[in-house]
């Protein structure tokens, strides 16, 4: 069985303060949370299971467990207030870990502040270096200097390995079917539940058939600037439930957003928006699907920067009014940091990312593609050599 590479930073964390562990539903929170609960010799607490959800209400804890493990208490009516008084009264006599497929800091349901008393992971689906088994360097925060530099080679089976990834998603139930079938069944089933089941809880909707023929229509869009407007005539409703929908999936880890860079004096757009899936395989396009297979990846960098070392990095796209694009931009601390294009095959290097080099000073640039060869940097342009490389020397990269 694959051990998930944030468990090591978990139980680190948990020595210091409560942690809390966000991410999407089905990614592998509950398997984490028992498996920490097994091995600390603690207790597992699942809201969605009436006889624990007695327990909690009642504090009917198992006083003598070093680890109690709370499973989707967000949908508890002020857990936030709960958990403040439970982590002050018992701490240094219980570890506390509190898993939920929703974004945590949001769904506070108007309780008090957990501040100073936690730290807060993020769980993704398998990644490409995690499935691969490719070792960590040391936890220093030099390691984040050191991935553009691009230190590590792919193991053997990377290729088949990739798409594997991107036929299945990176979710631990499709993925380890190795069944096309399976996987698509499997996906049927989990953005309807995703509706039914989470949105009902958390936020109450009405019109949920409405909101999942959104969530059937998003996949298409991804690739391309999310237009609102259009999703709104398509589905006739507002403007601002269409984008309140929108806020609920991303808030229930179902799709994320990135925002436009540039600076004004090129014309970089401001305010359009790109949308992508956490899991990629439900894009029927393959090379959206590549391309959000990549957003996905270079999101997690980000959510690992800031979760393990505290230093905030920030995924972007560039586009100007006139028509040039850059698929990704990473900004670390504020500042540009790298630049991606990604390709479905090998090709020269593309005008839109010299563009950009021209006009905005970048240390690192990448074009990458999803089955291209070859493998060299170019000369500078405006300081910065261009690598050009299969995807996968990338992915190898990041954790």
């Amino acid at each position: 069985m694959l051990t998930r590479r944030i468990l090591q930073a978990i139980q680190k964390d948990l020595s210091r303060k409560m942690v809390l562990l966000a991410g999407a539903r089905r990614c592998g929170k509950t398997t984490i949370g028992r498996a920490l609960a097994k091995s600390m010799k603690g207790q597992y607490y699942n809201w969605d299971i009436a006889s624990d959800r007695k327990k909690i209400r009642k504090y009917e804890l198992d006083p003598d467990a070093g680890l109690w493990v709370f499973d989707e208490i967000h949908k508890m009516r002020h857990w936030r207030n709960w958990l403040k008084g439970l982590f002050d009264e018992h701490q240094g006599h219980h570890q506390i870990l509190v898993t939920g497929s929703a974004k945590l800091e949001v769904y506070g349901r108007g309780g008090d502040s957990l501040q100073g008393r936690y730290y807060l992971h993020h769980l993704h689906p398998f990644t490409f270096s995690e499935l691969q088994q490719i070792p960590q360097a040391n936890t220093t925060i030099n390691i984040i200097d050191g991935i553009p530099k691009l230190p590590i080679n792919a193991k053997k089976g990377a290729e088949k390995l990739l798409r594997q990834l991107e036929n299945m998603g990176g979710f631990p139930e499709p993925f380890l079917s190795a069944s096309t079938t399976e996987a698509a069944r499997w996906r049927t089933s989990y953005f309807h539940r995703l509706v039914e089941e989470e949105v009902r809880s958390l936020e109450g909707i009405k019109n949920l058939d409405q909101m999942e023929l959104l969530l059937d229509r998003l996949p298409e869009t991804v690739g391309s600037v999310l237009s609102i407007n259009s999703l709104r005539e398509d589905l006739e409703v507002a403007f601002e439930t269409v984008k309140n929908w929108i806020r609920i999936f991303e808030n229930l880890f179902s799709v994320f957003r990135i925002p436009p860079f540039g600076p004004a004096k090129i014309k970089a757009v401001k305010k359009e928006q790109k949308l992508y899936f956490w899991d990629w395989a439900a894009v029927p396009d393959m090379a959206h699907r590549f391309e959000n297979l990549i957003a996905v990846h270079l999101m997690r960098l980000c959510h690992w920067c800031e979760d393990l070392y505290g230093e905030k990095v920030e995924l972007r796209y560039f586009r100007t009014r006139m028509g040039h694009e850059v698929d990704f931009i990473l900004l670390r601390k504020g500042k540009p940091w790298v630049a991606i294009e990604v390709k479905d095959s090998d090709r020269p290097v593309d005008p839109n990312l010299k563009y950009l080099l021209q006009k905005v000073s970048f240390p690192y640039a990448f074009q990458i593609s999803r089955l291209g060869i070859k493998d060299y940097e170019t000369e500078s342009i405006g300081g910065c050599r261009v690598r050009v490389m299969p995807a996968i020397r990338l992915l190898a990269n990041l954790p």
